[in-house]
C-alpha cells in the first residue's frame, strides 16, 4: 500500500529532504518564483489602485471578493432555488465590482491585474508539469486476427454506431458484428462467451464503459485480445488507452495496423470494472436517471451531500485488514489511480498497468473542512488518497448501492475490491492520439517548496538559502 495523502500528490515525483520534488530542474524553480511574483503583483495592483483612488473603492473590492466566495459556497452546498440564487450572485458580484472600478477610472488596472493573474497561473502550471509522467504501457506485436467478433450498442453515445457507420466498416474488415437491438435485455457477457466458444480470437466492443467492462472480463478470462471502440458517451476507458474519442471509426485501425497493450483490471466481488467502483454519495449520484446523459451536471448533485453530510449507510474502509476510513461520505476505488485527485472521479489515469487500485475517500465533519476541501483538495485532511491491492468496504447495512463504471447495482456487504495485474490484452491502433498529459491542479504549497529550493553548491557545500 502506498502512502496516504499526507505525502506529495500522486504523480508529482518523490520529495527531497526539504519537501521539494527530487531533481526539480532550475527552470521549474524559477517558474515557481515567477508565479509568486505575479500573484504579489496582482495584489499590489488591486490594493494600491483602490487605496490611491478611494478607500471606498478598495473596500468595495474586498466586499465583492467576500460575497463571491460566499455565493460559491452556497452554490456548491445547496440544491434547488438557493443554488440558482447563489449562482446569480456569483455572476453579478464580480460584474458589479468591475463596473464600479471602471466608473472610478480603474479599468486599466483591472485589465493589468487579469493579465498578471493569468501569467502567474501559467507559470505555476508550467513549474508543476516539469516532472513528466512515466511512459505508457509497453507495446507488443499484435497477432493477425482470423475471426474477430465485435459487439455494438446502437444506442450508446447518442447513436455513434450508426452515425459513423461502425457496423459496415467492421464487417468490411472481416469482423463478425453483433448489434444489440433486442428485443429485451441482451446478456453481453453470454454473447461474448459464445463467440469465443465458436472460435473468435478477438472481442471488440462499441459501447459505454459498463459494456466494455463486461466484455473485458470475458476476454481476460479466455486470454483473447480486446478491441475498444470509443462509441460511448464519455469514453473514459478509451481516453486512458489513448484512443481517438472524436472519431470512433479510427479505433477499427487496430484490426489492420494494431499493437497490443497489457493492462490491469479491477475486480469487485466477481464483477470486472475498467474504470472505478463508487460508494456512498458517489454511488447515490450514479443511481440518478440523469447521470448517464449529464455526468458533469449530475456531479454537482454530489457536492451538497459531501458538504452537509451524506445520509446513507455508515461505511468503513479497510486496506490489508487495517481501517483507513470510518464513516466517509464517499469512496471511489479505481483501476489504477487518477492523477489529479479529482473528488468527482472524472480525472485521467496516465497508466493502467501499475498493478494497484486507486482509492479516494471524502470525509467532511464541518463547514471549515468543507471549505478546505473545495479550496485545496490535495491538501485537505478531508480527502484521503492512497493506493492498494485490496480494499474492503463494509457497512451497517446488509447491502449498499455501488456505481460500477457508471452502472448502479446493489451489492451485499462487505464488498471486496482487488486488482488483476496485466490480465487484459487490448489491441489498439498503432497510430492514435495517446493519453493527454494530466492537467496539474494549482498547488501553491508545492510551488512554495519549489520556489524556496536552491541548488547545492558545486563542491559539497550545504544548500544555499
Amino acid at each position: 500500500m502506498a502512502a496516504r495523502d499526507d505525502g506529495p500528490p500522486q504523480g508529482t515525483g518523490a520529495a527531497g529532504a526539504d519537501g521539494a520534488p527530487a531533481g526539480a530542474a532550475r527552470g521549474q524553480r524559477w517558474l515557481a518564483r515567477l508565479a509568486f511574483v505575479g500573484a504579489a503583483a496582482v495584489l499590489t495592483v488591486v490594493l494600491l489602485s483602490g487605496a490611491l483612488r478611494s478607500i471606498a473603492v478598495l473596500l468595495l473590492g474586498l466586499a465583492g471578493l467576500a460575497v463571491t466566495c460566499a455565493a460559491a459556497w452556497w452554490f456548491l452546498a445547496h440544491r434547488g432555488v438557493l443554488r440558482w440564487l447563489a449562482f446569480a450572485v456569483l455572476v453579478a458580484a464580480p460584474v458589479f465590482v468591475i463596473v464600479m472600478y471602471a466608473a472610478a477610472g480603474l479599468l486599466g488596472e483591472i485589465v493589468l491585474a487579469v493579465v498578471l493573474a493569468a501569467a502567474a497561473v501559467a507559470a505555476g502550471r508550467a513549474a508543476l508539469t516539469g516532472d513528466r509522467m512515466s511512459a505508457g504501457p509497453r507495446e507488443y506485436a499484435a497477432a493477425a486476427q482470423r475471426q474477430p467478433f465485435v459487439i455494438m450498442n446502437p444506442r450508446s453515445g447518442g447513436g455513434k454506431v450508426g452515425k459513423f457507420g461502425l457496423g459496415d466498416k467492421a464487417a468490411a474488415l472481416g469482423a463478425e458484428v453483433a448489434v444489440l437491438e433486442g428485443p429485451g435485455v441482451v446478456d453481453v457477457a453470454a454473447l461474448a462467451r459464445q463467440a469465443v466458444g465458436r472460435g473468435a480470437d478477438l472481442l471488440g466492443v462499441a459501447g459505454g464503459d459498463g459494456t466494455q467492462a463486461l466484455v473485458a472480463g470475458i476476454a481476460a478470462g479466455r486470454d483473447v485480445p480486446m478491441m475498444v471502440i470509443s462509441a460511448g458517451t464519455r469514453n473514459h476507458f478509451a481516453l486512458d488507452l489513448g484512443l481517438d474519442r472524436g472519431d470512433p471509426s479510427r479505433c477499427l485501425d487496430a484490426l489492420t495496423d494494431g499493437v497490443e497493450l497489457r493492462i490491469d483490471l479491477g475486480l469487485i466481488g466477481d464483477r470486472t470494472f475498467v474504470n472505478n467502483a463508487s460508494f456512498g454519495a458517489y454511488a447515490q449520484v450514479v443511481q440518478s436517471p440523469a447521470y448517464r446523459d449529464d455526468k458533469s451536471g449530475t456531479a454537482l448533485q454530489l457536492l451538497p451531500d459531501l458538504l452537509s453530510g451524506h445520509q446513507g449507510a455508515h461505511l468503513v474502509v479497510r486496506v490489508d485488514g487495517r481501517v483507513v476510513l470510518d464513516g466517509p461520505q464517499a469512496v471511489l476505488v479505481s483501476n489504477n489511480p487518477y492523477e489529479t485527485g479529482d473528488i468527482a472521479g472524472l480525472g485521467r489515469r496516465a497508466r493502467l498497468d501499475q498493478g494497484v487500485l486507486g482509492v479516494v475517500g471524502v470525509k467532511v465533519d464541518n463547514a471549515v473542512q468543507a471549505v478546505g476541501l473545495l479550496r485545496r483538495p490535495q491538501r485537505s485532511r478531508s480527502l484521503t488518497v492512497l493506493t492498494a491491492r485490496e480494499v474492503v468496504i463494509d457497512a451497517d447495512q446488509p447491502q449498499i448501492p455501488v456505481g460500477i463504471d457508471g452502472e448502479s447495482v446493489l451489492m451485499p456487504t462487505p464488498v471486496r475490491c482487488t486488482i488483476r495485474p496485466l490480465s487484459l490484452r487490448v489491441q489498439v491502433p498503432r497510430g492514435r492520439p495517446g493519453v493527454p498529459e494530466p492537467r496539474r491542479p494549482m498547488d501553491w504549497a508545492q510551488l512554495r517548496r519549489l520556489a524556496l529550493t536552491f541548488a547545492r553548491a558545486a563542491r559539497g557545500g550545504g544548500a544555499a538559502r
